[in-house]
């Protein structure tokens, strides 16, 4: 990761926008900023910052449809939500459109900096070895296209969950913690637990696009005490 990584901040409240400016360029960042949707979307496909800072409520356009129009383009764009409240429903959504974290108003300026950091870090592209994921034999997840085609539907995976699925089974053999997962998926340091039901959310999303019953998981379990475990069967 660039110290001098290129951010873009889309908010429209003044006082956060000036002092997220501030500490940004504080810490070593290049900063550009919108006021509000369209330009700030305008903005970000062009495609020349490192990570976007995307509030939820902006005038014009709110941040979940800026959020869509830019996975469309892009699919690799790290983009960090900007939340007034931390319902379910607004980081479920945030995640479902592609987001790869989350930040809730108001928010300690070193937790903010921490996931900036941590969400460049997971941006640095790296080499693959394996291209697909066999769950049986109507289930196949392909790694690079970020989708999985079961029978003749194929669902897409955002980017992370396609890491949280990569690391999961690079470690087939054993359960995975929760915070083993926010350090090695998200980058955050095990020591500074971090308060989030991120890897909650992305377990259950996953579980809804592979699972016949996300209820009764038979391949994303959870080993009670221990953390998750993924089944691939060693036939498929």
């Amino acid at each position: 990761m660039k110290e001098s990584a290129s951010i873009l901040i889309v908010e429209d409240e003044d006082a956060i926008r000036v002092g997220l400016v501030d500490v940004l360029i504080y810490h070593g960042y290049q900063v550009d900023y919108a006021k509000e949707g369209v330009s700030g979307l305008e903005k970000a496909l062009t495609g020349k910052y490192d990570l976007i800072l995307l509030d939820v409520m902006l005038p014009n356009m709110d941040g979940f449809k800026i959020c869509t129009k830019i996975r469309e383009q892009d699919k690799a764009q790290p983009i960090i939500m900007l939340t007034a409240k931390s319902s379910d429903e607004d980081v479920v959504n945030g995640f479902t459109l592609g987001a790869d974290d989350y930040v809730s108003k108001p928010f300690s300026v070193t937790q903010l900096i921490l996931r900036i950091k941590a969400v460049l870090r997971r941006s640095i592209p790296e080499n693959i070895e394996q291209t697909f994921i066999q769950l049986d034999e109507n289930r196949k997840i392909d790694l690079q296209n970020l989708s999985i085609q079961i029978g003749k539907d194929n669902i897409p995976f955002t980017k992370r969950e396609i890491e949280v699925l990569e690391y999961l089974q690079r470690n087939n053999q054993r359960p995975v913690a929760r915070e083993e997962l926010l350090s090695n998926v998200w980058g955050y340091s095990e020591e500074l637990a971090i308060e989030t039901r991120t890897v909650d959310i992305h377990i259950a999303r996953i579980r809804r696009k592979i699972e016949k019953d996300p209820k009764n998981p038979q391949f994303l379990i959870t080993i009670r005490g221990a953390g998750y475990r993924l089944i691939c069967p060693s036939e498929y």
